[in-house]
């Protein structure tokens, strides 16, 4: 993705950092705010062998080496999990030892191969425009990882950058945030995000409701717009829980459907006391207020994800039972509009 492909307020972000000098960076923020698309942004623009006013020019033979997630002096380290949804290649060793059905792919980031890029970060750049780690999500480096990475952090060779992208910087190591710029990623004006989602595909009423249910997350909306009538079920949710139609959340996965209750259970609670919706346009909530009993009921409900979390790392089925929690919540959710 070159630099004038960016959304425009990452755009505005990714030139604020290319005007900075500093061999890492941090970007933290919430969720969905674009920290891996800024982060492959910079490392494009570093790279780059004929960089422009908007940062990486997208037609040089680097550009298209990232492109194509062959670039020699590039090294991005994921989760094996998040690679592969990605589409960027496994090391060599890794992917043999999942093809070969002797370990499922990693959902942290390992330390043989932060190990590998470390020993990457010591060799001579391949192509003369230094070499750059990108870290995505950051904050799935245990210790053992992190403590690996410091050192090199601290002290790297010349011509060696990095970036880390994180929405959860808290759980960093604080010795791996002090040694990085950081830079918050700014949340965009959703005047500014809905002719982005319409360039999209997604336009009107349908970007207006999408966006609310991402609370506000330009890339989670995009990511719901993919659903059939994402937008009109998700404004229908509210009035039809509280007539009791399990199937509003039945085709669900198990988390989905508790992120779903939990925004509605935001947004209900939000309105009883005079404050804005986030999730749900005010007209699509039930209008009749609750009793403090149903209050205390639905505040209830934002404690199940937690417990949901435990019950699907035993159960490894979990996911394909979401009627079971449709039900027991919508039941939840009927008798506190009753």
């Amino acid at each position: 993705m070159s630099g004038a492909a960016l959304a425009p307020w990452i755009a505005r972000q990714h030139a604020t950092l290319r005007a900075q000098r500093g061999h890492a960076w941090l970007l933290q923020g919430p969720s969905g705010l674009g920290q891996f698309e800024l982060a492959l942004a910079l490392v494009r623009a570093w790279l780059c062998d004929q960089p422009t006013p908007d940062g990486a020019c997208g037609l040089c033979p680097s550009c298209h080496g990232i492109d194509v997630h062959t670039h020699p002096d590039l090294v991005v380290l994921m989760p094996e999990t998040e690679m592969l949804a990605r589409g960027w290649p496994l090391p060599e060793k890794a992917q043999t030892e999942i093809d070969d059905k002797k370990r499922k792919p990693s959902r942290d980031i390992r330390v043989d191969a932060m190990r590998e890029a470390i020993e990457f970060a010591q060799r001579t750049s391949g192509r003369g425009r230094g070499k750059a780690v990108l870290v995505y999500p950051a904050e799935r480096m245990n210790a053992v990882t992190a403590n690996a990475l410091l050192k090199t952090l601290e002290e790297p060779p010349g011509d060696m950058r990095f970036v880390l992208a994180t929405d959860a910087a808290h759980q960093l190591l604080p010795t791996i945030r002090s040694r990085c710029l950081s830079h918050t990623l700014v949340w965009p004006e959703a005047d500014e995000v809905r002719p982005w989602l319409a360039a999209q595909g997604v336009a009107g009423e349908q970007a207006a409701a999408l966006l609310h249910a991402a609370g506000g997350r330009p890339a989670e909306a995009l990511a719901l717009a993919e659903g059939k009538d994402a937008a009109r079920r998700w404004s229908q949710l509210p009035q039809a829980l509280a007539r009791g139609e399990p199937g509003a959340l039945a085709d669900l996965p198990l988390p989905e459907a508790v992120a779903r209750l939990q925004k509605l259970c935001h947004d209900l609670l939000a309105v009883q006391v005079g404050a804005a919706p986030r999730f749900f346009a005010p007209a699509d909530l039930p209008r009749q207020p609750l009793s403090l009993l149903a209050l205390i009921a639905v505040s209830v409900v934002g404690s199940v994800r937690r417990r949901n979390e435990k019950a699907m790392a035993l159960v490894p089925d979990a996911s394909q039972k979401p009627r079971h929690v449709a039900d027991s919540h919508t039941t939840d959710v009927k008798e506190v509009e009753a």
